[in-house]
């Protein structure tokens, strides 16, 4: 968009100058641009003729607009001397201010004579457009309204009117202001209809508050020629990529990139390039676009757009070291290059670089101010970092008679980006309609997590377990350590001790059965949707039992928007002790099941997850019976802050219980950020 607004009023109207039949070659030079011919022509005439007065101001004009507005401002400065008093060189000379962009000095200078000349279509337009560059949009619209009633349909205003609504949309998508934005968009077609640049903008708008269908529209109504039905098309595209329709994108991509060869136009072949390699990654055909990249950087080089394109596909595939590269590459050459600064803040949040993340993101809105995508990473960051509270109610019951009731009440603080603390008090009252049995838990611990490394962070917990029941009672030390990391991109790998005590129901409570758990979980992704996970524990019991568990899922992610997910898991458990009156610990069991998983959004600001999986199950070498299990979630954003939701669970296998009985579970979660940001945002941002 036009930021600066150079129109020239040539509004000389001195008695005769068109008469004057040996200056009109210079008149035509002037009117039609060729200011550097125009500066030598009237050099010229002014050395037979230095006393013309309007020779000097087209001089005058000549040389401001054909590069040097310092000099013009002299000129006119020295003939307002000599005729202080004169309405044509005083406009001129305070346009000269405008094409030296001395914008704050000219606003002074044109107050002035919109006092002494209200009526002067000159003066009214060059005071509006002086506003216009000091971004006083609405302002200058209120004077820009002036000139037109002096001069209706005047060509010059109509134009400098189209620029204020233009910069004055742009302050409020700024502001994030849309729909005003909209408005002083939409009214420029009452000027101008279907204007090429105006449409332009209002796409964007349309993109930014996903109204994907608005926005094709506008790109349709923009496609009247063979180049800008091209540009059409690669909105279309990234409209339908917005719109969650990336099929539909690669399609339109594709016949963008088949029209544009016969187009000569350079910089519309890369851009239309561009989105098709775009496409192809959003698509996640990952090997083809690299295949169309690595052509690409042999047919231009490393362009700004190529690297940009070769740190996409390495954020998509998770090459994010090989991303940062290419962003520090781009903003070598650009250090103000949006792709390259709020790329290499979102490659060092994906990295865990916490701080330096924040420092690139804080750049990024100190060039592109309210940059929304650049706001909306800190918001990311101050969610993930920000202390909140989290509160969980549930009722659980199973065949065997057993209820429970029980709260979670959940304090996280990180102090910084690496070192976290939480604070977890749970209660659990477990009783047997049965037997009239009951028992009391209380279970409070504290943890930290410190990330030694930006992929290797190392976990502590340390509390008690207070038990109640029958007037009878004890207390027991739990604790849990782990190592978290990322040996290598798309894999994650915990290793861990847990010491916990059995509290399931109360008859497991009252045994006081203390298990040390010593665990492994191990998954590997893929780019092309295929994943496996494995998870090894060996636990050792206080009363003198152990139990080795293996559960592995062989899985593969058929969409991404909405999530869906399926696999096959398999499980194996073993007890070297069977005590199976007391809780189920057979010396054999396998269970294998099919499961499905989908995931997405009803609504803009509500999720759901349900997992749902059946299969067969074998209990030492009994007849194999059939499993099913099911968890549904429903969460809902209620501010930005608050968040809640529900959540149910069914599980008949065998293992999903100590007593291995059906089991049921509802319950309700409420998490809140007490804070807008972290503890430690104001020692980053100082830095």
């Amino acid at each position: 968009m036009k930021r600066f607004i150079h129109i020239i009023i040539f509004v000389v109207t001195i008695q005769g100058v068109l008469a004057q039949s040996e200056m009109e070659t210079g008149f035509q030079l002037l009117e039609k641009g060729n200011f550097s011919q125009a500066e030598n022509f009237f050099g010229d005439f002014l050395k037979d003729n230095p006393d013309n007065k309007t020779a000097q101001i087209c001089y005058g004009r000549a040389v401001g607009l054909n590069g040097n507005p310092n000099k013009a401002n002299t000129l006119f400065n020295g003939m307002l001397e000599k005729h202080p008093d004169d309405y044509e060189v005083r406009i001129n000379y305070y346009e000269s201010f405008l094409w030296g962009k001395q914008f704050k000095a000219a606003e002074k200078l044109y107050v002035g004579l919109v006092e002494d000349y209200p009526n002067k279509f000159g003066a009214v337009l060059g005071y509006a457009n002086t506003l216009s560059n000091l971004q006083k949009y609405e302002e200058a619209l209120q004077w820009i309204e002036k000139a037109l009633q002096l001069q209706p349909g005047n060509p010059s205003a109509l134009t400098s009117k189209k620029y204020m609504n233009l910069g004055l949309a742009n302050t409020l998508v700024q502001s994030q202001n849309y729909d005003e934005a909209k408005i002083k968009l939409k009214s420029i077609f009452n000027d101008f209809p279907n204007d090429r640049e105006t449409l332009l903008n209002l796409a964007n708008v349309f993109l930014i508050t996903k109204e994907v269908d608005s926005a094709k529209t506008s790109y349709r109504r923009l496609a009247i020629s063979a180049k800008d039905s091209i540009v059409a098309l690669n909105g279309i595209a990234l409209a339908e990529h917005i719109g969650e329709n990336d099929k539909v994108a690669l399609k339109v991509a594709i016949q963008s990139k088949n029209k544009v060869d016969k187009i000569n136009d350079n910089e519309l072949k890369e851009k239309t390039f561009e989105r098709y390699a775009q496409a192809l990654i959003w698509n996640r055909k990952f090997v083809s676009a690299k295949k169309y990249i690595d052509s690409l950087s042999n047919q231009f080089g490393d362009k700004n757009w190529v690297l940009a394109l070769k740190a996409t596909h390495g954020m998509y595939t998770g090459n994010i070291k090989s991303s940062l590269q290419h962003y520090d590459a781009i903003l070598a050459s650009d250090s103000t290059s949006f792709d390259g600064n709020l790329g290499k803040a979102n490659a060092l949040f994906a990295l865990g670089r916490i701080e330096e993340a924040y420092a690139a993101t804080n750049k990024t809105l100190s060039i592109f101010e309210s940059q929304k995508d650049a706001q909306g990473l800190i918001e990311k960051i101050n969610g993930q970092y920000s202390p909140y509270v989290q509160e969980t109610a549930s009722y659980s019951f199973d065949n065997g008679n057993n209820v429970a009731y029980a709260t979670q009440t959940t304090v996280n603080l990180p102090l910084s980006t690496k070192f976290q603390t939480v604070v977890n008090y749970q209660y659990r009252l477990t009783e047997n309609s049965e037997t009239s049995a009951k028992a009391h838990t209380h279970i409070a611990t504290a943890g930290v997590t410190y990330a030694m490394l930006p992929k290797l962070k190392v976990v502590g917990v340390a509390g008690i377990n207070n038990a109640q029941f029958n007037g009878n009672g004890y207390s027991q030390p739990i604790i849990s350590a782990k190592v978290v990391t990322e040996p290598y991109r798309l894999q994650n790998l915990e290793v861990g001790y847990q010491r916990e005590v059995q509290n399931f129901n109360t008859d497991l409570i009252e045994r006081e059965i203390v298990m040390q758990h010593y665990g492994l979980n191990y998954n590997i992704g893929s780019n092309f949707g295929l994943g496996w996970y494995t998870q090894l524990i060996h636990t050792e019991q206080s009363d003198d039992n152990q139990r080795d568990l293996l559960f592995t899922s062989l899985y593969y992610t058929a969409l991404r928007k909405p999530n869906l997910k399926f696999g096959l898991n398999y499980q194996y458990l073993a007890f070297a002790e069977q005590v199976p009156t007391i809780y189920f610990s057979p010396e054999k069991y396998q269970a294998g099941e099919f499961f499905a998983e989908v995931s997405g959004k009803f609504s803009g600001n509500s999720t759901y997850r349900i997992n749902a999986a059946t299969g067969l199950q074998q209990v030492e070498d009994d007849d194999m019976t059939s499993i099913f299990r099911v968890e549904m979630n429903l969460k809902h954003q209620f501010t930005k802050r608050l968040s809640g939701g529900l959540y149910g669970k069914y599980s008949n296998i065998a293992s999903a219980t100590a007593a291995g009985f059906e089991f049921t579970e509802v319950g309700i979660q409420l998490k809140w950020l007490f804070k807008k940001q972290p503890f430690f945002n104001g020692s980053i941002a100082s830095r």
